[in-house]
């Protein structure tokens, strides 16, 4: 009998899976579209380097990069059906992976940048990911991650529901709360953005 965060993961999967070939199109995916700017804006001052996207679902930000032919890109999904659509869109030589976060399949010391664009709120074991996400960087790596966010009366009210909805999202963060994670975990925030009073991306390094 799996607990109840591993029925948050294959929730998560299960939904994505369903909407892949729509997923560009649908409300969340509109939605999610809004932040690419930031978060690639984010990147300004690196020159090149190994990029791993985590949650890169249909690859959207990953063929934004592609263009600039500056990284070399990889990407990692739950979903099987997310990767798929993302393969069929992309170049042959962006790598792409299905697995989870909590144990991602590179080895240590190997990203120079890892990208989590509106994912890390899917994850039910945040310290277990971002933990992951520092083994598998280089020192000095940077990590970016973009999410959405909501004013505090209302992020405890979608808390509530995301426990009952079981479409796989965990949790809904404030940048206080996300910040802190980060610097528990050996991260030093050092940007934070507000891209609006719905979502935000912060930048933090090794």
């Amino acid at each position: 009998m799996p607990d109840n965060k591993n029925v948050f993961k294959e929730n998560s999967k299960k939904n994505f899976d369903k909407h892949a070939e729509s997923y560009n199109q649908s409300s969340d995916g509109r939605f999610v579209s809004k932040m690419y700017d930031k978060v690639i804006e984010s990147l300004n001052g690196f020159e090149g380097g190994i990029l791993l996207e985590a949650g890169c679902g249909t690859g959207n930000i990953l063929s934004r990069l592609y263009k600039y032919k500056k990284f070399q890109l990889c990407g990692l999904d739950i979903s099987d059906k997310m990767i798929q659509v993302a393969r069929r869109d992309l170049p042959q030589d962006v790598l792409l992976k299905v697995g989870d976060a909590e144990f991602i399949p590179w080895p240590e010391d190997y990203f120079d940048i890892i990208l989590c664009n509106a994912s890390f709120h899917h994850y039910p074991n945040p310290e277990k990911v971002l933990l992951e996400m520092k083994r598998v960087l280089k020192p000095a790596g940077k990590l970016v991650i973009g999410d959405p966010t909501a004013p505090p009366l209302i992020r405890q009210v979608l808390n509530f529901m995301l426990h009952i909805c079981n479409n796989g999202d965990y949790r809904i963060y404030s940048p206080e709360e996300m910040k802190k994670l980060l610097k528990t975990c050996g991260f030093k925030p050092f940007k934070f953005r507000k891209i609006n009073y719905k979502s935000f991306v912060i930048s933090a390094s090794v």
